[in-house]
């Protein structure tokens, strides 16, 4: 289960840059960069609703995650699981799930 960190601060699941999903998807089935990966997981947090964020989400808060990747051409997937140690999602002032990614993406295209 790698450790996650998450700087989606518009996320209704992020929590002081911690998730509160035991498990996330990364979306980009044909990515080739970064930029092309997403997290499917993310929800718009509704203005005001930072502190009632636990009522729209899984639990506590943790630094670590079940990464589903669809992004297969990631050096970190194997068979849709994500096997790196770490891995950042980024995207500050995303509104959707396409302004996420996951910066952890490095590609073993051939």
């Amino acid at each position: 289960m790698p450790e996650l960190k998450c700087t989606v601060q518009t996320c209704v699941h992020n929590d002081q840059f911690l998730c509160r999903l035991d498990k996330i998807q990364v979306g980009g089935s044909n990515a080739k960069n970064p930029q092309e990966t997403c997290c499917d997981s993310f929800q718009e947090r509704a203005e005001g609703a930072y502190s009632n964020s636990m009522s729209n989400s899984a639990g506590q808060a943790s630094d670590r995650s079940d990464i589903d990747c669809k992004a297969t051409n990631c050096m970190y997937n194997e068979n849709c699981a994500c096997h790196a140690g770490k891995i950042s999602v980024e995207g500050g002032n995303a509104i959707q799930a396409e302004g996420t990614e996951c910066a952890t993406f490095q590609c073993h295209c051939g």
